[in-house]
C-alpha cells in the first residue's frame, strides 16, 4: 500500500514562497517524485510548495531526502544563472553604477545587471523554513556540506570551484590542486593565483606551483 503524501506546514510569513528558492510559489513538489525511486528514502513522503521552475528542477534530481533534493536544485540554479551570479564576481554595485555603459545594449545591462545578480543570489542563498507535519518537526538528515564564499552559499565547495573555474576560464584541475595546497580558507587566494596563470603553459604552471609550495613552508 502506498504511503500517503503529507503536506508540510507553511508559516504565515512564508505562505506564498517557494520552499526551495523563496520565489512566489505556484505549485507543489511531492517527494519522492514518480521518476525517483522510493528505495532508500530516509523519511516519509511529503509535499512542499514551490515555483514552477524549482518543481521542474526537483523532478530531475535523484535523492534520498527532500534536503538532498534542495541541494541539487540549488546546484542547478547556480549553473542556470551562472551569468547573473558572475556579475557579482566582476563588479561591485558602485562600480556598475559608475561605469560608462551608456549606449545601446550596454545601457540596459547597466540598469538591470545588479538587480539580476541580487535576484539570483537571493534564490541560491534562500534558507528554507523547517519542515513540520501535524505540528511535529521532522528530523531529516542534512549532510551540511554548504560552502559560503563572497556572499553566495554553494551546496558544496565543488560547486564553488566549478562556478569560478567557468567564469574565470581557470584550469579546474590546476585550481583544485592549488586549493588543496592552500586550504579551503584561502579560496580567494587560490582564485587570484590561478587567474594570473590563465594563459600560462604547462611548464609555467608547474614552476608557479613549485614556488607556491615552497612559500607555504
Amino acid at each position: 500500500m502506498t504511503e500517503p503524501v503529507a503536506e508540510i506546514e507553511v508559516p504565515f510569513e512564508f505562505r506564498h514562497q517557494c520552499w526551495f528558492c523563496g520565489e512566489p510559489s505556484a505549485v507543489n513538489f511531492s517527494f519522492p517524485a514518480q521518476a525517483q525511486s522510493a528505495l532508500g528514502v530516509v523519511h516519509s513522503p511529503l509535499m512542499v510548495p514551490c515555483c514552477n521552475e524549482c518543481q521542474t528542477l526537483a523532478k530531475q534530481t535523484s535523492a534520498k531526502s527532500i534536503i538532498s533534493v534542495k541541494r541539487q536544485v540549488k546546484q542547478k540554479l547556480i549553473y542556470k544563472y551562472r551569468k547573473d551570479l558572475a556579475i557579482g564576481l566582476n563588479w561591485t554595485k558602485q562600480e556598475l553604477a559608475e561605469s560608462e555603459f551608456e549606449g545601446g545594449n550596454f545601457a540596459g545591462f547597466k540598469k538591470s545587471a545588479w538587480f539580476m545578480y541580487e535576484v539570483a543570489q537571493g534564490r541560491v542563498n534562500y534558507l528554507s523554513w523547517a519542515i513540520a507535519i501535524d505540528g511535529i518537526l521532522q528530523d531529516i538528515p542534512d549532510e551540511d556540506f554548504v560552502f559560503i564564499f563572497d556572499g553566495v552559499e554553494y551546496p558544496s565547495i565543488d560547486d564553488a570551484i566549478s562556478h569560478y573555474a567557468e567564469n574565470f576560464y581557470l584550469d579546474i584541475d590546476y585550481f583544485k590542486k592549488v586549493l588543496h595546497l592552500l586550504g579551503e580558507s584561502k579560496f580567494s587566494q587560490a582564485v587570484r593565483f590561478c587567474r594570473l596563470l590563465v594563459d600560462a603553459n604547462t611548464l609555467e604552471k608547474k614552476q608557479a606551483f613549485t614556488e607556491l609550495f615552497h612559500q607555504q613552508d
